[in-house]
């Protein structure tokens, strides 16, 4: 819904969802993707897809992130709607590549292995990342970068959450504008 519009990305744990809150508090128009447009599906269809129902998986929890897409119609609706100067989509999705061209820019939120260790340690169980092996698949994609936009530009998580957000607005060339 944006005259502008940036996706902020980066692996589970470096702070999307922060981020997401916090440009929201600042009065920016925000999408938590992961909340508002995800849905399991086939990353290159679209297509819901029923969990793990006549697949034979033999993990589950790199299935489950492989089919964690976002609604591509949805992105390009709120993308079309001009009503606010700037919209940023905040979270992972598989399937960005269907619509990533639809972004003025991208932002790849990234830390160190320790901080990444450190947050997901104290994530409840109910969350993605607060188990063993959604851990272990979390570690693997920081190490490869595998599942995040290349090119986009990187932002050093690990500072203060409002110096990463003033970091974002200055790359964006809004900050001092405020929120409209």
């Amino acid at each position: 819904m944006g005259i502008r519009n940036y996706l902020i990305e980066g692996v589970s744990g470096t702070g999307k969802t922060s981020v997401c809150h916090e440009l929201r508090r600042r009065g920016y128009h925000a999408i938590n993707g992961d909340r508002e447009l995800a849905y399991r599906g086939d990353p290159k269809t679209g297509a819901p897809v029923d969990g793990l129902a006549g697949e034979r998986v033999t993990d589950s929890v790199a299935w489950g992130h492989a089919h964690h897409i976002w609604d591509a119609d949805k992105v390009r609706s709120v993308v079309a709607d001009r009503s606010n100067a700037i919209s940023f989509f905040c979270g992972g999705s598989r399937n960005f590549s269907r619509f990533i061209d639809l972004f003025d820019g991208v932002f790849v939120l990234e830390i160190d292995l320790d901080t990444l260790n450190r947050r997901l340690a104290g994530r409840p169980e109910d969350e993605f990342g607060g188990r063993p092996g959604e851990r272990e698949l979390i570690a693997r994609l920081h190490a490869t970068k595998e599942d995040t936009p290349k090119g986009g530009v990187v932002i050093d998580a690990t500072a203060p959450l409002e110096r990463v957000v003033d970091e974002i607005l200055s790359k964006c060339r809004v900050a001092g504008q405020g929120a409209h």
